[in-house]
């Protein structure tokens, strides 16, 4: 909200106040101003000038050689190019000896041999912004009212002795979208009175109820609508003080109607809009909802579609206005237009933000509205705007106010304890002080006890509606930097990280060390990829967003490893194809079908590779990855958690994965196995669609390992004793995992066995059909002593016959 100082004055005296200082009060009472700009540009010396005549040049066609009664008891001759100069025009004419903006310094000069003793200026030369005149007056020179007297300097002409402050308004301050909710401020920061534009009855003619009615249908979207007809008008311009009122504001003055209504919104915050009541039907005015399918021409010759989420303004059933954002062309005031209805109106916030919001359409009126207008301002602005009218448009007021109210206005009254105040603010402020500072703010109030004082809260005050809030104001105005610092009291908690943090941080770091990088994908998808991987909580329903940004991303994602395909999909698109990913972060899932309470969240490890485990070197070939390095990857993972002993591979076929290379990871917990996570190679058609070569994931639930991992490092001494290892190379049928007969060797060798691992696998003719070969290194340590041959022999033989009993196992010959 632009602020001027000059039209701020006019409600609140601002003597002895510079506008830095007032800014730096209101900033400190809580209300940030972002900058404090002066209208003058740099301008001196620039007066109104008279043009007494306008001849050509006699040696430039685009040359005229004006003569100038600027009131200096003298003639000036002026050398002019613009276009529009004439005759009879009262125009800014800069002196000799006068600045412009841009450092410009106005000499006597001859212009093709022709003296020259200033400027005729246009209103860019003078610093003005252009683009805020009226469209007739935004090219050449800048014309001046005909009334205007000769020899006034430009700057008070213009209102450019002003300064304006840009409050910085949060959502919570809307009733300072106006000068008089400014002028509430400054006044109470000031301490001083604020004066409200008196308002003259000037009603005449028949009722005004014999030429509008008002209806209103969509009571929960219009609480209040009140409509003044005036008939007789004359559309035309503005005078000159509204259109700087205006242009200091930043709102581009059209006409005498328009711009009434426009500085009374910016006065009271009251957005008004003007019909030509001519065109519509009987004057009859409906405030209801929008129709699907129905269409309105807005004021900027635009087509809207509307629908029955939408309030309109109607007249014989045709919608003729947008409620609380735009007019309707149909019904705009023109030239031509006679007889107006005036509307003042308080529409739903919530209804003109949904509206705006649908058709990208956002204006002055909708900014306030959307924020909500203060109830009690509705027909105090539509009478000052009529009463302008009256005055600057020679209409006439019909008697009487023509209205429909679903709801009155209610001042909010609250009690505050003065010992909670205290206590809240750390302050000893008397009672007496507390209610001083609400007569600053125009707050009524008195005692209801010793301690407890109540406070009518104004309607204009929205954003108070509880005895923190009064606290609030009464912190701000009795100054922040007055209220005392006191130390901190109380038991004081260190701040640490939980488990599920310290386990996701170690996961990070041991990933990025493997030569992983983190990513952070969206968490919203399309249903069609949440289906083409399996929910590691079993099949649930998606969760639908209710306003997505495009059904690309219509739906929360149930697992990872859809979206670190298209980060794979998109760094190889861009030739970065060896590529090492990770993320930790949510999976959603619920079981309802509509959603009645707070979907769940799982949190996921997800893994991605791809690409080749090394370049080509000169003695060695380039590799690509496998199975084997992401399995690798994830068992490094538990091994570091210390939870590898516990974590086995099963093979399985989960949608979306390679047939033949994917398995389920299972934890044993103590009293039950549970799936905790998928790996594999992705299926070859995903593979191709994604334009990817082989390509290896895995997807781990993160709620078991916080469950299981207890975040303590276990140290072992180093082994004293010496180690055996017996190598053996069993024979079993092809379908047996390696990983069932290492279990096995596990649970039969008992405290002896330190490691076990597999270092090959063999099938051939010569063992048969469906048989293989899979070797085995076993190693035996004795913590206490050194193990004889006898010991190791006694449990190895043990470890033989379990695998020859249980799998039916061969030593192979």
């Amino acid at each position: 909200m632009k602020v001027s100082m000059d039209w701020l004055s006019q409600y609140v005296s601002l003597e002895g106040v510079q506008a830095e200082d007032l800014a730096e009060r209101i900033t400190r009472a809580g209300i940030e101003i972002d900058s404090v700009e002066s209208r003058n540009a740099g301008i001196t010396t620039v007066v109104v000038g008279y043009v007494k005549s306008k001849e050509k040049h006699p040696d430039a066609d685009k040359l005229n050689v004006c003569i100038i009664d600027a009131g200096q008891g003298e003639d000036l001759q002026i050398v002019c190019g613009a276009k529009n100069v004439d005759a009879g025009q009262k125009v800014p004419v800069a002196l000799v000896g006068a600045k412009l903006p841009g450092d410009l310094h106005i000499k006597k000069a001859k212009l093709r041999g022709v003296l020259s003793q200033g400027m005729i200026c246009s209103a860019k030369e003078l610093g003005i912004n252009d683009k805020l005149l009226p469209k007739e007056q935004q090219e050449g020179i800048l014309v001046l009212p005909e009334q205007t007297e000769i020899g006034t300097p430009i700057v008070d002409l213009l209102g450019l002795n002003d300064q304006i402050l840009d409050f910085d308004l949060t959502p919570n301050r809307s009733d300072c979208l106006s000068m008089l909710g400014a002028a509430y401020e400054v006044g109470a920061i000031l301490g001083r009175d604020v004066k409200l534009p008196e308002v003259q009855s000037v009603e005449g003619g028949d009722a005004a109820s014999n030429h509008i009615s008002v209806a209103i249908e969509a009571t929960e979207a219009c609480s209040h609508f009140s409509a003044r007809y005036i008939s007789g008008i004359k559309v035309g311009t503005s005078p000159l003080w509204l259109q700087n009122r205006l242009i200091a504001a930043g709102v581009r003055p059209i006409n005498n109607v328009v711009d009434i209504t426009n500085f009374v919104m910016l006065e009271y915050g009251q957005p008004l809009h003007a019909y030509d009541a001519d065109k519509l039907n009987n004057g009859a005015i409906e405030v209801r909802m929008g129709r699907e399918g129905e269409v309105l021409t807005t004021l900027d010759d635009q087509e809207r579609k509307l629908d029955e989420r939408m309030l309109v303004i109607a007249s014989g059933g045709t919608a003729v206005g947008l409620a609380g954002v735009m007019g309707g062309a149909d019904s705009e005031v023109s030239q031509g237009t006679v007889n107006i209805l005036l509307e003042s109106a308080r529409f739903d916030g919530g209804t003109v933000r949904k509206t705006s919001r649908r058709l990208g359409l956002r204006s002055e009126a909708s900014l306030r509205f959307e924020k909500e207008v203060d109830a009690a301002a509705v027909v105090p602005a539509l009478n000052r705007a009529a009463e302008l009218i009256v005055r600057y448009a020679h209409g006439m007021i019909h008697e009487g106010v023509v209205e429909q109210v679903v709801s009155e206005p209610q001042e909010l009254t609250l009690e505050l304890s003065l010992s909670k105040l205290n206590s809240y603010l750390g302050t000893e402020l008397s009672l007496l002080e507390v209610k001083t500072i609400f007569a600053r703010l125009q707050f009524p109030c008195g005692d209801v006890a010793h301690d407890l004082i109540e406070v009518r809260v104004p309607t204009r005050r929205g954003d108070i509606t509880r005895d923190v809030d009064l606290i609030e104001e009464v912190a701000r105005l009795y100054g922040y930097d007055n209220i005392p610092t006191t130390p901190i009291e109380g038991a004081t908690t260190p701040g640490a990280l939980t488990a599920p943090q310290r386990l996701r941080r170690t996961i990070r770091h041991l990933l990025v060390h493997g030569g992983y990088q983190e990513v952070i994908s969206y968490s919203f998808t399309h249903p069609d990829k949440n289906k083409r991987f399996p929910q590691l909580r079993g099949n649930h329903h998606d969760v639908a967003l209710a306003m997505p940004m495009s059904e690309e991303r219509s739906v929360l994602r149930t697992g990872l490893v859809s979206q670190l395909l298209e980060i794979a999909s998109y760094n190889r698109n861009r030739k970065q194809e060896n590529v090492a990913l990770f993320e930790i972060g949510m999976a959603f899932f619920s079981e309802e079908e509509k959603l009645t309470r707070q979907p769940h969240e799982i949190p996921l490890l997800g893994l991605l590779l791809t690409g080749r485990r090394q370049p080509a070197q000169w003695n060695t070939s380039a590799e690509r990855v496998d199975f084997f390095d992401i399995k690798g990857a994830l068992e490094g993972v538990f091994s570091y958690l210390g939870i590898q002993p516990n974590v086995t591979y099963k093979a399985d076929q989960p949608e979306g994965y390679h047939p033949g290379r994917s398995a389920s990871v299972y934890l044993n917990t103590g009293t039950q196995e549970l799936r905790i996570g998928t790996i594999g190679q992705i299926h070859p058609d995903i593979q191709r669609e994604s334009d990817l070569e082989d390509t290896y994931v895995a997807e781990v639930e993160l709620t078991p390992l916080y469950d299981h991992v207890n975040g303590q490092i276990t140290y072992h001494e180093l082994p004293r004793y010496p180690s055996v290892q017996r190598d053996i190379a069993v024979v079993v049928d092809d379908a047996i995992p390696a990983g069932d007969l290492t279990a096995s060797i596990r649970e039969s060798a008992g405290e002896l066995l330190e490691s076990v691992h597999v270092f090959d696998v063999f099938k051939g003719e010569r063992l048969g059909a469906d048989k293989k070969s899979v070797a085995i290194a076993l190693v035996y340590r004795h913590a206490e002593h050194t193990l004889t041959d006898e010991e190791v022999t006694a449990v190895h033989d043990g470890v033989l016959a379990r695998l020859s009993e249980q799998f039916g196992a061969e030593l192979r010959k």
